[in-house]
């Protein structure tokens, strides 16, 4: 794995609460990243800024390059507090996927495919990307470039590399931000974003601007802040490179017969999608043509919800966003883009509170599980706990914890 995928890897499980603090805190099972090397860190600003210059020369960058990010260079205090504040959100799948993939936002992203179908075309021909795809990212990022956040960039990263916690992710980045400067692609003192560092109307970090960066509007500089075709051709030729195939889908919704091993449910159980087919797993749009790709069925809110296969697509999403919720909610905006109809909400049973939550996953460690910290997040490992215990007590073993299960432990 390149250093490059290591830290994407690593940001995105780092920083899965600011990519989408409105976002449900179940998060999906990935493998763990390698650890990332150790950066230096802390001390006197200016010495440490002086460092940060050296290796950014060291890279290519000019030493005036470097002096103009730098002028001006403070600690933001606000990015600190951000990056502790480690806020979940609690909202069910329907619940965030119908305030996310509203009819509005459906409306200005079909809108925005007519207005610039040459730019989108460009996008599937060149990267093989689906117009959809792009589209339902820059209305969940930034309601289509609206809300790009409000922090200096520049200060985001400079803080968040010189703060011990993990320097060694943002180091990277505001070397890249320096080459970004050097090009004239990014003024250090007036660009603004998250404040984590990310940047324009898709929110990609400098490190992936720089390597996938496209001049879509031919100005001779790469601005995915200000300029439309200039994000939708990066994030196109992002999308690409976490291994997107060009005509494979990403994510089907289904319907579900009465009787299925449930327990074979969940992301990293993936089979053969046709031998989902042939259990009875119905795909609404009628396609079974990709029956040969693997496929994992996610159940959001359990079997009597909404229900999906998901393909080897769906891995890019993951890459960029850990949350459950939020990664399964964009593909599906992605799919609405793409010509799908509404999901059928079906009637999920009640799932569990804080409280509720707590309590099972004190009983499921008490089992033997290993469920981590007790947070009431219904995290990978709570989720296998709950698929194994409901598959011992004779319950449908889809892994959507309710009261009946709580109250058969």
């Amino acid at each position: 794995m390149s250093s490059t995928l290591v830290r994407r890897a690593a940001l995105a499980c780092a920083l899965a609460a600011c990519l989408s603090s409105t976002a449900l805190a179940q998060t999906a099972a990935q493998p763990t990243a390698p650890p990332i090397p150790a950066a230096p860190c802390g001390g006197d600003l200016a010495t440490f800024l002086e460092g940060v210059k050296a290796d950014a020369i060291k890279a290519g960058a000019t030493a005036a390059a470097a002096d103009q990010a730098f002028a001006g260079a403070e600690i933001d205090q606000k990015v600190l507090s951000r990056d502790r504040a480690q806020g979940v959100f609690r909202q069910t799948f329907l619940e965030f996927s119908q305030r996310t993939v509203s009819q509005g936002r459906l409306d200005i992203g079909r809108q925005k495919m007519k207005q610039l179908s040459d730019v989108f075309g460009r996008a599937q021909t060149e990267f093989g990307v689906a117009p959809g795809v792009i589209t339902a990212s820059w209305a969940m990022e930034t309601d289509f470039g609206a809300v790009q956040g409000d922090f200096n960039t520049r200060n985001a990263l400079v803080t968040l590399s010189h703060d011990c916690r993990r320097p060694g992710l943002f180091r990277p980045q505001l070397i890249a931000l320096i080459e970004m400067v050097q090009h004239g692609d990014l003024d250090p003192a007036t660009n603004t974003g998250a404040w984590a560092g990310e940047i324009g109307q898709v929110q990609m970090l400098p490190e992936d601007i720089i390597a996938h960066g496209v001049d879509g509007d031919n100005s001779g500089h790469i601005n995915v802040k200000t300029s439309g075709p200039d994000a939708i051709l990066t994030a196109a030729k992002f999308i690409q490179s976490m291994g997107f195939t060009p005509g494979q889908p990403w994510i089907q919704e289904v319907t579900l017969p009465e009787s299925l091993p449930f327990e074979k449910s969940g992301l990293g159980n993936e089979i053969p999608a046709s031998e989902w087919f042939s259990y009875g797993v119905t795909p609404r749009d009628g396609v079974t043509s990709f029956g040969n790709l693997p496929a994992a069925l996610v159940l959001p809110q359990g079997r009597k919800g909404p229900a999906f296969l998901t393909y080897p697509n769906f891995g890019i999403y993951l890459q960029w966003n850990q949350s459950f919720i939020y990664t399964t909610s964009a593909a599906y905006f992605a799919t609405r883009l793409s010509g799908a109809p509404p999901y059928l909400k079906g009637n999920p049973e009640p799932g569990l509170d804080d409280t509720g939550m707590k309590a099972l996953q004190t009983k499921l460690q008490a089992h033997g599980y290993d469920v981590g910290k007790i947070d009431g997040i219904l995290g990978s490992g709570t989720r296998v706990a709950v698929q194994k215990e409901q598959a011992r007590l004779g319950m449908p073993a889809d892994g959507w914890p309710t009261q009946a299960l709580l109250s058969a432990l």
